[in-house]
């Protein structure tokens, strides 16, 4: 493809030679001859400081933001800002060619994400799925390194969309995401709110920042699916042209509302309001599964899908690995896996589960380091104010002393009469708190959901919880 085609709708600040390119990149390390070389300043690596070093290891050119008097650059005003736009170019622009619907959020995007495009393949739709846990072209399954690919890879993705035939690509959409341009360019044929609480202050550093990151999404979609019940959910589309419409559980003043909730231990039931009433059975239990299973129907009747067949749909989700995961144990207690790792998450999964539980919630968790910190000591409250019992442990804590991360935690507990263990080792704590367990009792894992892993001060893990249980019970 010549570099010309490659800048189309792109303000250039200085004439450059055309040329051949045969890949485009902003990652130093994956240059190769024919490339494109975009520099981009990040935090603690600028990509100009090597630009003439691209351009001998093979790059026909480089995009810059300034001036540094080489032949084979191509200067731009914002080179992170356009990266998005040189990889939608390179591929053809497949994004044109689907329709994309986009949900963000503090929780309840994976799920909902999965029952949207269940909902759509009931009806014989060709869907694509992009998100943490995973991504998916149909019924294929690739590995997902973050919520929201960078622009290469997602643009990648939509062009593999569009030669396997999909008609939608549903997508989660991260606040990093948003506020770093990964998507700039796209335009969202539905773009939905699930909710927004503390969460990602560590990089937002403001939570005006983190909201306005979340906002970029309605500035570049023609129709909002917003939560009535979040004191967000109007502020978040507030003086945007986008058409919108609401969902909600507790006021009747939204267009889509879910009335005579039943919580059971094997799913959720309620009736789905709107300009007709059908009554919704979702598999998936807890107070949340209300929420993202009536964000779901309310995207897809926005899509013109008869509304019998979203509820037809809904009653058939399998769930997602991660989301409050029923872990087979064979035995005469219940442990569950979920991601949740924020204050709002955890408060949210507990209480769930104080609806279904028959014996005592016992909640083992920690929480991440080189993260936001004043999640620690609020996350402690949750778990003790809400369990029965807590086992406080390590998470993914990085580069960071875990026995530091706990003390944060505990620091939120203190006020609190609930009994709890502190056991380090996560895979101990999970023994401990599985040895320890009586007849009836729920042992929520929370924090690691789909990870595989676990991330160490000495490096990265194998760190599997489903493994980690059966080894546990094998023994």
């Amino acid at each position: 493809m010549r570099l010309s085609e490659i800048m189309k709708g792109i303000t250039v600040t200085k004439q450059y030679s055309d040329a051949e390119v045969l890949d485009v990149t902003q990652d130093s390390r994956l240059v190769k001859e024919g490339s494109l070389f975009v520099c981009v300043k990040g935090n603690s690596f600028d990509g100009h400081s090597v630009a003439q070093e691209m351009i001998d290891k093979g790059a026909v050119a480089v995009v810059t933001e300034r001036d540094l008097g080489m032949d084979t650059q191509v200067m731009v005003h914002d080179t992170r800002s356009v990266f998005s736009t040189i990889c939608a170019n390179f591929f053809g622009n497949p994004a044109e060619k689907l329709k994309l619907i986009g949900l963000t959020g503090t929780n309840g995007k994976t799920t909902t994400t999965f029952l949207i495009k269940q909902i759509l393949e009931n009806t014989g739709k060709k869907v694509g799925l992009i998100g943490t846990v995973q991504n998916m072209i149909g019924q294929e399954v690739f590995p997902a390194k973050y919520t929201t690919p960078d622009p290469y890879e997602l643009q990648g993705l939509f062009k593999a969309m569009v030669n396997a035939g999909c008609e939608y690509c549903v997508m989660e959409v991260s606040s990093q995401a948003l506020a770093q341009g990964r998507v700039n360019g796209l335009r969202f044929h539905i773009g939905a709110f699930t909710n927004l609480t503390q969460d990602h202050l560590d990089y937002h550093k403001t939570w005006e920042n983190y909201f306005n990151a979340k906002r970029i999404l309605f500035e570049n979609c023609d129709l909002a699916v917003t939560n009535a019940d979040d004191e967000n959910g109007f502020k978040i589309v507030e003086n945007l042209p986008c058409k919108t419409v609401s969902y909600a559980v507790n006021t009747n003043h939204a267009d889509y509302c879910a009335k005579n909730v039943k919580f059971k231990s094997n799913g959720v039931e309620y009736e789905l309001v709107s300009d007709f009433i059908g009554r919704v059975t979702c598999p998936i239990p807890g107070r949340f599964s209300v929420y993202n299973s009536l964000c779901a129907a309310a995207v897809a009747l926005n899509l013109g899908i008869d509304y019998k067949d979203v509820i037809s749909a809904i009653s058939k989700s399998a769930g997602v690995k991660g989301r409050i995961e029923v872990v087979p144990t064979d035995t005469d207690y219940t442990v569950i896996i979920d991601y949740a790792h924020s204050p709002d998450g955890l408060e949210n999964i507990i209480s769930s589960l104080r609806e279904i539980a028959k014996g005592r919630v016992v909640t083992v968790f920690g929480c991440g380091g080189d993260r936001d910190k004043t999640k620690r000591p609020k996350m402690g409250k949750i778990a003790a104010e809400l369990s029965d019992f807590c086992v406080v442990t390590s998470d993914n804590p990085r580069s960071e002393n875990p026995s530091a991360i706990i003390k944060d935690i505990l620091a939120g507990m203190q006020d609190v009469s609930t009994p709890y263990e502190v056991v380090e080792n996560r895979k101990e704590a999970i023994r401990w708190a599985m040895e320890h367990a009586r007849p009836d009792d729920i042992i929520l894992l929370a924090g690691k959901g789909h990870e595989t892993y676990q991330i160490l001060p000495s490096g990265t893990i194998h760190f599997d919880e489903r493994e980690v249980i059966a080894e546990i019970l094998e023994k």
